[in-house]
């Protein structure tokens, strides 16, 4: 793996800015407009550095991330409907959000943002590029409350929960997940501490090399959001995330996929305050079950190292290995107390490998637990082992989510359950992320995936 050229650690970036920021403005050629560190030849600009300064990405330029790119604290980095953003594979481009700064992605259903890598499709891969980091002052449970985040991304957590990052709205992260060294790669977009007045609505992200959404501590909530072809997890939290979440999907290539869902408290102390514990309502997660792509795609959910959650109205299916497992014995104390809780689900077509023991699992080391996974699943409230009969869900190319009219998942077989009303979920009397084309009042929805998303596969 090649070493970063552009080195990102705090006690050098200063001088780096201030050198390329001189340069720029020294150069005394046509064309070239410089805020910082963004400077612009023609419609291409290319960013480096640091941004201190409130600063707008147009939609009219394409910007090209040259090395990582702080946007730091007070600064506000607006980004307009339809902007492409492009992470330099050679210079591991990444987008960094500090602590105290704000993004605010303003894409639409017509005009999402796309922050994607400079090769050209075709050639393009996981790993070009780094991906999106955005550090809070959210709590955390890991000792000193304070992280460092991967790759030198900066620092994250704290003691407010309704920190505000800022918001995305429409935007696709795509072919990321930088990998600096083994096992150290970086997420399609990490939420690292980050609060509750943060938005995120509308995102999708493709092709990480790493996870494709992760959550370490915080309780930043995300509504429509979508992991497509992640190679290792597509949702992870870890580090006490206390959030939310509704209408989720994801969809995972058997080249390389690990799990659905990998959900920790802590790794180090199983038990350590805040616990995470999310509230999950409308989730579509779907393995890959067979092997033309590949054999990879294992564990719907995995859910481990004494997390806590919530989860509603989902559907599990498709993964090789198991719909759920359930490891270590601090978290089946979260069941025990009633703390860790599953409802409303279908679960169908997992465990379709070889020498797979079934659609749950547990360790054999967790086997002194008072139940196993699957007593824990099956005595779990309306949830049923059918086909969801989902439209096309397995398609990588244009797959359809939307349940057939007979459904179990909308037809009252399988019992819905209304999340709270609280202001941000939305009432969803379906189970899984996406509800009926027709909901019965004569007007024509479209699927809220389709338009803004892109499931083309480089």
């Amino acid at each position: 793996m090649t070493t970063p050229t552009n080195p990102i650690r705090r006690s050098t970036r200063s001088a780096l800015a201030a050198a390329l920021l001189a340069a720029a403005i020294a150069w005394t050629g046509p064309a070239v407009f410089t805020q910082d560190a963004v400077s612009c030849d023609g419609t291409t600009c290319t960013v480096t550095g640091m941004i201190t300064t409130d600063t707008t990405f147009m939609a009219a330029n394409t910007y090209v991330l040259s090395g990582a790119v702080f946007v730091e604290e007070p600064a506000v980095l607006t980004i307009e409907a339809g902007t492409e953003i492009v992470g330099e594979s050679a210079t591991n481009g990444t987008l960094v959000i500090a602590q105290g700064a704000q993004i605010r992605a303003n894409g639409t259903a017509d005009a999402p943002i796309v922050m994607t890598s400079d090769q050209e499709a075709g050639s393009r891969a996981r790993g070009d590029w780094g991906g999106l980091i955005i550090n809070g002052r959210a709590p955390l449970n890991i000792p000193g409350g304070v992280g460092e985040g991967e790759g030198d991304t900066g620092s994250y957590g704290g003691d407010n929960p309704l920190d505000d990052s800022g918001h995305l709205y429409y935007v696709r992260v795509e072919f990321a997940g930088t990998e600096f060294s083994p096992d150290n790669e970086l997420n399609g977009i990490a939420f690292q501490g980050v609060g509750s007045r943060t938005e995120v609505d509308h995102v999708m992200v493709k092709f990480n090399k790493d996870d494709g959404l992760e959550f370490f501590g915080g309780t930043v909530a995300v509504k429509h959001v979508i992991c497509f072809g992640i190679a290792d997890d597509s949702f992870d939290w870890t580090d006490g995330w206390q959030g939310k979440g509704q209408f989720m999907i994801a969809l995972q290539s058997g080249d390389d996929a690990d799990q659905g869902i990998e959900a920790d408290n802590n790794a180090d102390n199983n038990n350590l305050e805040p616990r995470s514990n999310p509230l999950l309502y409308n989730l579509t997660l779907i393995g890959d079950p067979d092997s033309d792509e590949g054999d990879e795609s294992d564990i719907g959910m995995l859910l481990r190292e004494g997390t806590a959650a919530t989860i509603r109205n989902f559907i599990v299916m498709g993964f090789k290995e198991a719909a759920v497992d359930i490891d270590h014995e601090a978290t089946f104390t979260q069941i025990d107390d009633g703390m860790l809780t599953l409802g409303s689900g279908i679960v169908y077509n997992n465990c379709s490998v070889e020498g797979c023991d079934g659609q749950f699992m547990t360790d054999d080391d967790d086997m002194a637990a008072s139940m196993t996974t699957a007593q824990f699943v099956m005595y779990s409230p309306y949830v049923s082992i059918e086909d969801p009969m989902l439209m096309d869900p397995y398609d990588l190319d244009d797959p359809d989510f939307t349940p057939e009219d007979d459904s179990p998942a909308v037809n009252g077989l399988v019992r819905p359950s209304l999340p709270p009303y609280d202001g941000f979920f939305d009432v969803a009397n379906f189970i899984g992320a996406v509800g009926p084309h027709d909901h019965g009042d004569g007007e024509d929805h479209t699927a809220w995936w389709e338009g803004w998303t892109d499931f083309s596969l480089n």
